[in-house]
């Protein structure tokens, strides 16, 4: 059975306060470097804030990375939204939206709020990644998604006893990198949603919610049609209603 990663906390009143005060200020900071225009140290408080990853020895690393990687992804994205944004008052929601994550999502560890997590890790993921690398090379969209999207189901998983959650996870990688393939090469926007982010958006959530309500025996005949009847219909609106002209590349 595989071991779960366990989450260090700190034990006693001072570093409890330490603890959070730099979980509050690691967001403050990235917004001053995104200001200063020194993006790299911006990603840089981000990435190492997790130092802790590192703080066992080597062969634990891979199995830390991969708990953490939605953290990280999460993290990474909203420094993207702020260095992208217009206006200083776009900068600061961002900012606010981040310390929302670090401080009332992030820390929860339950099945409900592991799958919101994965869910918003996996769509702030892939909406920054086509925001700043949209026009870039073809393979890294297809990369870059594939592993994004692996990535949030392994977090998705890690919640329930699935015994074959390494495999599931390979598969919607896989599917995701698979439509991205495909739909980059017509590549549309919808304002700032990529036609890639809204498809694999909808597919997942309606894919989770159905694994959600049956892992919990919620899931009745009536309402697993009726998700995948709006899954078909949306998917259905996306692909007819899409302006796709000469966006052949």
């Amino acid at each position: 059975m595989r071991r779960a990663v366990k989450k260090i906390k700190p034990t006693n009143g001072f570093s409890r306060i330490f603890h959070w005060l730099f979980v509050i200020l690691v967001p403050i900071l990235a917004l001053m470097f995104v200001r200063w225009s020194i993006l790299p140290l911006a990603y840089g408080v981000v990435v190492l804030s997790k130092w802790r990853m590192f703080a066992v020895k080597p062969r634990h690393w891979p199995a830390n990375i991969r708990a953490n990687a939605i953290d990280i992804i999460v993290g990474l994205s909203f420094v993207i939204f702020m260095a992208q944004s217009s206006t200083g008052v776009w900068q600061l929601i961002w900012l606010l939206a981040y310390e929302l994550w670090l401080i009332f999502i992030k820390p929860k560890s339950k099945i409900f709020w592991t799958s919101v997590q994965a869910s918003l890790g996996q769509f702030v993921g892939l909406v920054a990644l086509y925001m700043l690398w949209g026009r870039s090379s073809l393979f890294i969209l297809v990369l870059a998604s594939g592993l994004i999207c692996y990535l949030s189901a392994r977090h998705f998983f890690s919640s329930f006893d699935e015994p074959l959650s390494s495999m599931l996870s390979h598969i919607w990688g896989y599917v995701a990198a698979s439509l991205t393939w495909v739909l980059g090469h017509w590549l549309l926007y919808y304002g700032f949603l990529a036609q890639p982010v809204l498809l694999l958006s909808v597919l997942s959530y309606g894919f989770a919610t159905l694994y959600y309500l049956e892992n919990f025996d919620k899931l009745s005949a009536l309402v697993r049609r009726e998700i995948i009847l709006i899954m078909i219909m949306v998917v259905t609106i996306i692909i007819l209603f899409s302006s796709w002209g000469d966006k052949t590349i």
